[in-house]
């Protein structure tokens, strides 16, 4: 066997885990209903933990990490507009909703107007 094939037949491995855990937190959650609201929910919520630590064990999840980690850092990077270009992107946005509202109502007005003359 590959060292390929046994990291993709660990990856099955420890997703199937994870539905499991998912499975048992869902399952739970309906069959402990006498228990108190509190403690279901802990349980609900320990459980996802657990669930997506294995699934950040797998290729994927460690690549989506990674992604979310490179993600940060643009945000970071990003250069956020003004609180005057943000006024006036929002007034000529405003304004072009505006001129068109009124464009296509007559618009609607004139065909409606003709349909009328022509039906009679």
């Amino acid at each position: 066997m590959s060292k390929g094939s046994t990291s993709n037949a660990l990856d099955k491995v420890k997703w199937l885990i994870a539905i499991l855990v998912f499975t048992a937190a869902v399952v739970g959650n309906s069959y402990f209903v006498e228990v108190a609201f509190l403690y279901r929910v802990l349980g609900v919520v320990a459980l996802f933990i657990i669930g997506l630590g294995v699934i950040s064990i797998t290729n994927f999840g460690s690549n989506s990490i990674k992604l979310m980690k490179e993600s940060r850092t643009e945000i970071r990077r990003v250069v956020w507009p003004t609180r005057m270009e943000t006024t006036q992107t929002f007034m000529i946005v405003f304004g072009s909703i505006v001129v068109l509202c009124l464009f296509f109502w007559g618009l609607e007005s004139l065909l409606s107007f003709l349909t009328s003359l022509v039906l009679g």
